[in-house]
């Protein structure tokens, strides 16, 4: 421990001026002395000036110090990493012991601070000590309670580890481990955000083994919503394989890999990844086919070309074959109209057929119409916008694609012709073709007219538009594997030109071509989940009602159990439930699976805090460079249990075998001083009696 030196202070008992008189009237004599030879000069010269510092009275200053109470940081890690193993109970055990030594040491406040981490920022310490050193007056240590995984670790000691007068103070590392850890984790090093329906998704995956060495044996195995697991690499650690998943069906797909155990590892929480990977359609092919020139056909050839993933293939029958035209063959310019090659060898590779105000007309012969209806039956989508030609003989509802249309057009007042505004009909509402549709824009509060449209004698399927007078607009209907739609006008282009406001018709157009051609979202019947607060949200849309509606839930560790789905008030054809997600163990796996019906989904459990996954080892490599430079310990709790807490000097050491030490720091909290005479005035007035008796001792000789 460090003491302060007095400091030496005059105070002279008689006038400056006549000390210094005094003194140079003693030099003369003395030099005078010297001339003459006098005896006992140099006895009398010291005691003369003796005399002359006994009268200017040299005093020594005392400063008054006290020892400044102290602070400490006691720094908790409550990151979701320390509920890895028992962890959290030798830090709870650590704490509690070290905020009861705090409390016996004089002039010691030891702080609790709490370091909650996670929230995809991993584990910050040092952020908090930093704030928490702003407050602290005299800071004589930390103590910092972890497993050793920080995520803002300073590349310098940072000014938080040092006091105002730019002392060191230590950073003491008490880790909740017996000793270094190992851990393997499973990474995605690449993967497609999107892959094409029926091909195959390449993923590249490494397994890394943390805290020993790499090349180990390893497979990598897919959990399956049966409970079991597959083998689908064996590898070693620390290289790159590849793992092939094909993608069968539109919209997300969810797999989750997992790496074989390393003995001893310290959690399996990192050893499996879900990967999500979106199944979509190759570029959609389309063949729109436009019985005469129209103001339609323009609206539908704009729409699909802005469209990106769209190949559009359109004709335009400008005469039929039986049509008389003496134009010689050579001058004609037009491309003949490949029936053949459309509609028997190339119809199947089509996603959309539109037919827009097609009338027969002979231009197809019966093989080929019978075509587009097996095209329909086999998945295919069709699309009929009909107009006038409806009504006339030999229309399309007399061949045989009329058995897959859902509407019939009498040949006789078959025709509507007067204004009226499409209206979206009560299954329209809630059907997602059309239940997004705006209803107010620059038409105000309801659509902009139409002026003609067909009247049916017989439908089928599900009706979403309709006139005011109830006269279906559109029509939707399944035929076998295919869908079917009917558009019962041929003035929608009149939205398009703002015909008083206008309408949603691209939207609509838009909705209404993805859905024939089987976009999963506008499927009228939809099994969705997802998690949220730790528990499964189920949803079951259908425009059918469901009575006594079940979900079957199927556990990562492949247990079932039903859920009972109930209608929702606030939207008609939705039914919800939803079910706490129980505990597991880590290596059960992260996806659910969920069966209603013939549907079935599945959802991930997500990481919270994908940094502290990254690496669950307790280790002390991280913080040893700052520990070290600070001079403080390192002490595996779980092998040398709690340590003692010690004040010790500021000249160290400041740790040991079961003890941590904190310095002690004098600081002066006021300027009280206090003085001595430098020299004691009896020793002053022995020793001038002593020279003036030697001096004439000599002068009598």
């Amino acid at each position: 421990m460090m003491f302060p030196l007095p400091s030496l202070i005059w105070m002279p008992v008689l006038p400056l001026w006549l000390l210094l008189t005094v003194a140079g009237l003693s030099i003369i004599m003395g030099l005078y002395g010297l001339i003459r030879h006098a005896r006992g000069l140099l006895w009398r010269a010291g005691a003369i000036i003796i005399g002359l510092l006994w009268l200017a009275n040299p005093q020594q200053t005392h400063p008054h110090k006290q020892i400044q109470p102290q602070d400490a940081l006691l720094v908790v890690d409550l990151s979701p990493s320390m509920e890895v193993g028992t962890r959290r109970a030798l830090i709870e055990r650590a704490r509690s012991q070290l905020l009861a030594q705090g409390q016996a040491l004089h002039g010691l406040t030891l702080h609790q601070i709490d370091v909650a981490g996670g929230n995809g920022q991993g584990t910050r310490l040092f952020e908090a000590i930093d704030r928490a050193t702003l407050t602290l007056n005299n800071p004589a240590g930390i103590l910092l309670l972890t497993d050793g995984m920080d995520h803002d670790i300073p590349a310098q000691l940072p000014s938080s580890l040092k006091t105002i007068t730019g002392q060191t103070i230590p950073l003491h590392l008490l880790l909740a481990a017996k000793g270094e850890e190992t851990d393997r984790r499973l990474r995605i090093l690449s993967a497609p955000p999107y892959v094409i329906i029926g091909q195959t998704a390449h993923i590249s995956v490494q397994v890394d083994d943390l805290g020993t060495m790499a090349g180990q044996a390893v497979d990598i195995l897919e959990h399956g919503d049966d409970g079991r697991t597959t083998v689908l690499a064996h590898t070693q650690s620390g290289q790159a394989v590849d793992i092939a998943i094909p993608i069968t069906h539109a919209g997300l797909t969810l797999k989750e890999l997992t790496a074989s155990p390393l003995a001893g590892e310290a959690s399996l929480r990192n050893n499996s990844t879900v990967l999500r990977l979106q199944g979509v359609r190759d570029r959609l092919r389309v063949l729109l086919v436009s019985g005469v020139p129209n103001q339609g056909a323009r609206v539908w050839r704009s729409l699909l070309k802005a469209d990106p993933s769209v190949d559009l293939v359109h004709f335009t029958i400008l005469r039929s074959p039986d049509t008389a035209d003496d134009t010689p063959l050579s001058d004609l310019a037009l491309i003949p109209f490949p029936t053949h090659e459309l509609f028997s060898q190339k119809i199947n590779s089509f996603d959309l057929i539109i037919l827009d105000g097609f009338s027969n007309q002979n231009i197809l012969p019966e093989s080929y119409l019978e075509n587009i209806a097996h095209y329909v039956r086999q998945g295919g989508g069709l699309l009929v916008v009909g107009g006038p030609e409806m009504t006339q003989a030999g229309t399309l509802q007399d061949t045989p694609v009329g058995a897959v249309l859902p509407a019939h057009i009498p040949s006789e007042n078959g025709l509507i012709l007067q204004p009226f505004s499409p209206k979206r009909t009560a299954l329209g509402l809630s059907h997602p073709v059309t239940r997004a549709l705006p209803t107010h824009g620059p038409w105000g509060d309801a659509w902009g007219p139409w002026y003609r449209a067909l009247r049916t004698d017989q439908t089928q399927g599900r009706t979403l538009l309709a006139t005011p007078s109830g006269a279906p607009l559109l029509v939707l209907d399944q035929s076998d594997k295919g869908r079917v739609a009917m558009l019962l006008s041929d003035q929608i282009w009149l939205w398009s030109r703002g015909e008083k406001g206008g309408g949603p018709q691209a939207e609509l157009l838009r909705r209404l071509s993805h859905w024939l051609m089987k976009e999963p979202e506008l499927e009228e019947n939809q099994l969705e989940a997802h998690i949220s607060q730790g528990r499964i949200f189920i949803q079951r849309t259908s425009l059918d009602v469901l009575h006594n509606a079940q979900a079957e839930i199927i556990s990562p560790d492949g247990s079932h159990s039903l859920i009972t789905l109930t209608p929702t008030a606030e939207q008609s054809g939705l039914w919800t439930s939803s079910i706490a997600i129980p505990p597991t163990a880590e290596q059960t796996g992260q996806i659910w699976t969920i069966h209603q019906g013939a549907l079935n989904t599945t959802v991930a459990l997500t990481k919270p805090n994908p940094l502290e996954d990254q690496d669950l080892r307790s280790t002390a490599t991280l913080l040893t460079p700052l520990v070290r430079q600070s001079g403080g310990g390192i002490i595996w709790l779980g092998r040398e249990g709690v340590p003692t807490l010690r004040q010790v000097a500021e000249t160290g050491p400041f740790h040991g075998s079961g003890w941590v030490g904190l310095p002690l720091h004098q600081i002066q909290l006021s300027t009280e001083t206090t003085t001595t005479p430098y020299l004691p005035s009896w020793l002053l007035l022995v020793a001038i009696l002593t020279l003036v008796g030697i001096s004439w001792w000599r002068e009598g000789r």
